[in-house]
């Protein structure tokens, strides 16, 4: 149909130059007037539709990605509130170690100074046993001697003052 309706246009608009032609007027602006106007109605018949729906696709076209970049943008905001929550998160976390670790370092030097106050106390009574053995064992030793040398010597001449002097001659 639209072939029929073209091929009728051009026909006219031929039709009509021919007889602006023949009749030798140069006024015939009234005839081109309206063979522009059929032309160009014909044409919008013609490409209209196309036309049309180009510029529907691509506004469209537009909407959709214009809606993409608003959803990317409401995602890449999310993203990044969830992000900085996160952080805050972080921050509270890591705050709470810090001072659980420094609570837990002031309980291990508390330990560590009953700890070592308590092997110094041990260290020191140990040594205060072994110095008070020590002196046992030197009487004891001195005591030997001193008895083994006046049982060797006669017992008929010591009296207590020779006894006396052993015992000072040992101890000094």
């Amino acid at each position: 149909m639209k072939h029929i309706f073209l091929m009728a246009f051009f026909a006219g608009v031929s039709f009509a130059a021919e007889h602006a032609e023949a009749s030798g007027t140069e006024t015939d602006i009234i005839q081109r007037t309206v063979n522009f106007l059929i032309f160009a109605g014909i044409v919008y018949y013609l490409i209209a539709d196309y036309v049309k729906a180009y510029f529907t696709g691509r506004t469209q076209g537009i909407a959709d990605e214009l809606e993409k970049v608003q959803n990317r943008l409401k995602e890449t905001k999310a993203a990044k509130e969830a992000a900085n929550s996160s952080i805050e998160e972080a921050k509270l976390l890591a705050e709470e170690i810090m001072s659980n670790c420094k609570k837990e370092n002031k309980i291990i030097n508390e330990k560590m100074a009953s700890q070592l106050d308590f092997d110094l106390s041990n260290l020191e009574k140990q040594q205060n046993d072994i110095i008070s053995l020590e002196k046992r064992q030197m009487v004891r030793t001195v005591v030997e001697e001193v008895l083994s040398e006046a049982l060797s010597q006669d017992n008929a001449g010591l009296d207590k003052e020779a006894f006396a002097d052993i015992i000072l001659k040992k101890v000094a």
